[in-house]
Order: C-alpha cells, then structure tokens, then sequence
C-alpha cells in the first residue's frame, strides 16, 4: 500500500509538494482552509533553483506562458544611478531560466495542474487544520470548516461547531505547508508568538505602464531605510503597455506593536507616495508607476527566527511554515519549491517515513536559516547600504566607491547560501525520482 502524506496548506510550497509525491506514486491529499481559490497577490520572482523542479515536474511550457523570463537584475542608488548589474537565467548561462510572475497566476495554475493530476477528489478546500496527535504508526488530524464557522458567528469556537467538523483524516505524514501563522508550527512551539517585525513596511501594486529598459529587467532601487522594486509580470500587449510589479518600502525606528490585522490591508498613498515624489529617474518614474495602480497593499517585514528541528516523528514544516524570510534575494517561494522537491524524494526514496523526515531536516533546515539570517543582514541588497553610506549624494562611477570585486563577492556570496550557485546548480542531481531507480 502506498504511503499515505496529508499537506496542510494549498499554497505554491505545498502543490509543488503535492505533485512530487503524486508522480512518486505516493498516495496524497491537499487540505487548503480557504474555501475558492482565487488568484490573489502581486508579483514575485522563480529563480532557476525552483523553475528546474518546476520544469521536471513538466510545467516549463506553462511557466513561460504566465511569466516574463527575467533577462537582468540592475541595483541603483536613491538617484537611479548604477550600483550592480547582471544577466539572469539563461543570459547568465543557467539551464534554466529566471521568471517574474504574478504570485496568483502561479497558485492557480499548480492549483489547476493538481487538480487534473491527483484528481479533484484529493483536494479539500474550505479544510482548516483544527488539531492532530500521533503515535509511532500513523497521524491523525482532525479538519474544520472556517468558512461555515464564520457565516455562524462561531469562528473562535471552531471545536465546539458541529457544522464547521470536516472530520478526521488518518495518514503516514503529515506536512505543514500552512503558513506563517502555521497550525502545524504552533502545535510544536506554542509560546513562540507572532512573527518578528524589523519596522519596515512595503506597500505593494501592479501597475500597466510603458515598458522601461529591456521589457524584462529587475530593478532595486535606494538603500535600507527606502527602497523601490520593480519588475514586469506580463508581456508588453498590444496597447504598448506591459503589467509592472512594484514594492515600495518604508522602515521605521520608532516601531509601534505589529497586529494580525496588519497583514494584506489596503494601501494609503498618503503613507507613503510623497517619500517617492521625487524618485523619477528619467529611464523609470517611481512615483508614477505607484500613482497609477488600480490598488496597493501594505504589509510589514517580518520573518521568524530559525528553528532547531522541523520535524517530530511523523510530521514535518516546509516553506514559510518552516523558514519564513524577508522577501531580500527573490527566494520566499523558491524555497518553498525546494522543499517541497527535497522533501517528496526522500519520503519516496526512503523506507521508512521518519527516517525521510529526519534527513530532509538535516538536508533543507540549515541552509535556509542561514538564509533567514543572510537576509535579515539585506543579502546581496546589501550593496544599496554600502553606497548610501559611502556615496550618500551619489557618485561619478560606482568603483570610486565599492570596487568591482567587492561588488561580485557579494552576488557570489549570496548565490552560494541561497543554492543558486550557477556552476553547483547546473550539475546537481534531480530530485525526480525516476532519476534515481530505487536499490
């Protein structure tokens, strides 16, 4: 009998998992608390570490047709001058290309492919993980409706609520692919609190806009305590205009306490438009891009800090339940693909399922805390501070300034803790399963 994985969360990380283990021939079910799926979020970026797992599981056509495929990365100072520039993907010799994509377009179309892969059957929506125990042969989790609790007036007696009981599911594993206000995390560490705040907020948009500089470039703009990030996410159409993604961020000393309700609320321009006012660069408008969107969202910078274990017995964490991170380097989401890659080889290589769990710890945990820890240091961004520091009016050329072995350092340096390394990437086994005939 195949083994039986239970995934608590429906997001990028956990379909990714998903569809490994179904094309493991593991027996598998998705249980996601929202009830429709909608294409909700803005923009983030696939770098090559995450779009080859995508790719071996056979979606690199869809990818291409939802993406932009990122032909350079380009850090400027407050005044648009130029820190740092480098091709991306294939134009920097990856087998595997880069992409900026709308963080929706992506769920839904995992989401879809999950579907017509596993069958609709093994996907439960409106599934909000209530509880669960284990014992050394199998985890029992018990599910709730959060949706028919709600409409009840019962959200916070979600236990006591007849109606909102989705039932108790039996399994081999469990994951907590849920989050960074994961259930699953907070059975293991009750007393560990909200996540942590470092006084920076990013309001987000999506904006149609004249395309700037190649049509597929990344731009990071400014220094730590004011940054601009841009990036397109559709193909330019035939109106001339292309769909830009844009992160405007603000960080704080003086830093009130953070609420759960301050995550995903409207944007106010007011908060922060007129420290962009001038931020027009003549080659891209920032101020313009952020006046012209339909709607921004404000959310604040939080990550938490790494953990010792991920996993006890028979349940693990993965992607944001398991490392949440400051979205510094692009590497939120591919990580979480990475995990998902990782995680389903070992529990389909491995004979016994806590064994598997054990390693994929030993495998995925320390080097994404160390990336937790690498961005809370602002990972490659980290040039942008050294030139406000060094240059704060600006400068005639950058090597007056940082030299160009500094400077390559530390992308290199980066590269190598997020495991994107060109050469190491290129090379490395694949996590598909048929790639390695079991012994």
């Amino acid at each position: 009998m195949a083994l039986r994985v239970l995934i608590v969360g429906g997001g990028i990380g956990g379909l990714t998992a998903a569809l490994s283990l179904h094309e493991a021939g593991l027996d598998v079910h998705v249980f996601e608390a929202t009830a429709e799926m909608k294409p909700l979020g803005v923009g983030i970026n696939l770098l090559p570490h995450a779009v080859r797992e995508l790719t071996e599981l056979d979606l690199g056509e869809e990818l291409a047709a939802i993406g932009v495929r990122t032909r350079e990365l380009i850090y400027t100072n407050k005044f648009g001058q130029r820190i740092w520039q480098e091709d991306r993907g294939l134009d920097a010799g990856y087998h595997w290309p880069q992409y900026s994509i709308h963080r929706g377009h992506l769920q839904m179309l995992l989401w879809k492919i999950a579907q017509q892969r596993l069958g609709p059957q093994r996907l439960h929506s409106d599934h909000a993980l209530h509880s669960f125990t284990q014992t050394d042969t199998q985890v029992n989790a018990r599910f709730v409706s959060r949706s028919t609790a709600a409409s009840s007036g019962a959200r916070a007696q979600l236990a006591a609520n007849e109606n909102a009981d989705r039932g108790q599911w039996q399994a081999d594993v469990l994951i907590g692919a849920d989050g960074i206000h994961s259930t699953v995390r907070r059975h293991f560490h009750p007393d560990e609190g909200p996540p942590i705040w470092n006084g920076a907020i990013l309001w987000r948009g999506v904006t149609r806009a004249k395309p700037y500089l190649s049509s597929a470039s990344m731009i990071m703009a400014g220094y730590e305590w004011q940054k601009f990030v841009c990036y397109p996410i559709s193909a330019v159409g035939d109106d001339g205009l292309q769909a830009i993604n844009w992160v405007a961020e603000l960080k704080y000393r003086d830093r009130p306490a953070l609420k759960r309700e301050d995550w995903n609320k409207a944007g106010v321009l007011a908060d922060f438009l007129p420290s962009f006012e001038s931020w027009n660069f003549g080659w891209l408008n920032c101020a313009a891009l952020i006046r012209e969107a339909a709607e921004s969202l404000e959310f604040p910078l939080v990550d938490r800090d790494p953990l010792s274990s991920w996993t006890e017995g028979r349940v693990t964490l993965m992607g944001d339940a398991a490392h949440p991170m400051y979205p510094i380097g692009s590497n939120g989401a591919s990580q979480a693909i990475l995990d998902a890659r990782a995680l389903s080889w070992r529990l389909a290589t491995e004979a016994d399922p806590q064994t598997a769990l054990k390693r994929y710890d030993e495998e995925r945990r320390p080097p994404t805390s160390n990336l937790v820890l690498a961005n809370r240091r602002n990972g490659p961004e980290k040039v942008m501070q050294m030139a406000e520091e060094r240059a704060p009016q600006g400068y005639a050329h950058i090597h007056d300034v940082i030299s160009a072995e500094e400077l390559a350092s530390c992308a290199q340096e980066y590269k190598l803790i997020a495991g994107f390394d060109k050469e190491i990437l290129n090379q490395r086994a694949s996590y598909t399963v048929s790639a390695h005939p079991l012994q």
